[in-house]
């Protein structure tokens, strides 16, 4: 196969990070394969992509995802599980198994690596408190959460 074809996925706008929340700028339409690329000037068919293509974005990606220090990768999903914990939580009625792992998750991201999160750290373990306690009240009155979270 010479070809690889792609289908759209939605557009992300905007990352949390311990920093705030990141703003990201997408070519339209949005593909999966752009967002590894140069962005809108690419000379590249958006709908097709050879093998080869395919493996140099991929390559570009890594070498700009080697760039960013760990900390702030692992921040950004643990904050990724957060939300989804504060998602089952605000389902009504609320997913309390799946919140407890995800939370669990959390959890165990900032309990393993404590300091080794760096300035992410404390900003990690003030939200897993706030996501237990949500976890507590919304356990114990049977309520939801008011999202959005």
């Amino acid at each position: 196969m010479d070809r690889l074809r792609v289908g759209s996925v939605s557009q992300v706008s905007s990352l949390w990070t311990p920093d705030g929340e990141r703003h990201v700028a997408a070519a339209e339409p949005h593909d999966p394969i752009d967002a590894l690329g140069e962005g809108p000037d690419d000379e590249l068919d958006d709908d097709e992509l050879s093998e080869d293509e395919v493996r140099a974005r991929i390559a570009a990606a890594r070498a700009r995802l080697r760039d960013v220090p760990a900390a702030q990768v692992v921040a950004n999903h643990a904050m990724g599980l957060w939300e989804l914990a504060a998602i089952h939580l605000s389902t009504d009625p609320p997913a309390m198994a799946e919140a407890s792992l995800a939370i669990d998750a959390v959890g165990a991201i900032v309990d393993a690596l404590g300091d080794r999160l760096g300035e992410n750290a404390t900003v990690l373990r003030d939200a897993l408190a706030q996501i237990r306690l949500a976890y507590v009240h919304v356990s114990s009155s049977g309520a939801t959460l008011a999202g959005p979270y």
